[in-house]
């Protein structure tokens, strides 16, 4: 498990999904991210919540900023 701080962030945008075109900024380029979308919910606001989960994984073949997530339909 890695302890260093973090020292340079980088571009990103997700293709395709939900989230489609959204930008951010990454560090360390990881390999999945993970978008979630709040549910309305019945019940009462100090309650559970429920939330509705994407998944996007990293386009190796992209190796400079912006780097590029793409929808995984198959996940979770």
């Amino acid at each position: 498990m890695r302890t260093a701080d973090v020292t340079g962030w980088e571009s990103a945008v997700l293709d395709g999904g939900p989230a489609d075109g959204m930008r951010m900024k990454v560090a360390d380029r990881p390999r999945v991210l993970q978008v979630t979308y709040p549910c309305r919910t019945e019940a009462a606001a100090d309650g559970p919540r429920v939330e509705a989960v994407f998944v996007y994984r990293r386009d190796y073949a992209v190796s400079q900023e912006p780097l590029r997530y793409g929808f995984d339909i198959a996940s979770p």
